[in-house]
């Protein structure tokens, strides 16, 4: 018998990607934002977005994490969705600290 995909791996997957390229979209903006000087009342809205998908990130890493403990399924998308997830964390946890350094 063929072994069916994590369904649970699947949402970490598609999660990890929409969530990847959303912060990738806010984080062009709020580059768009710095060079036009806007109110900081959308700076604002702008963080509470990239809190929002930050949670949503680390949902993903738990659904990927959660795809890769189960049996008898395909983890390739658990991987994935693991991976990327992380990689998504990360990238933005030091993309925030590189600018506030600055």
């Amino acid at each position: 018998m063929e072994q069916k995909h994590s369904g649970i791996g699947i949402a970490s997957f598609i999660t990890s990607i929409v969530v990847g390229i959303l912060i990738f979209f806010l984080i062009v903006v709020s580059g768009v934002m710095v060079a036009s000087m806007p109110s900081e009342g959308l700076f604002l809205v702008v963080g509470l977005f990239v809190i929002a998908l930050l949670i949503a990130d680390i949902v993903a890493l738990g659904l990927g994490i959660g795809g890769l403990c189960q049996k008898d399924r395909k983890k390739i998308f658990a991987i994935l969705g693991t991976v990327f997830s992380s990689m998504t964390l990360v990238g933005t946890i030091f993309l925030m600290i590189l600018g506030n350094t600055m």
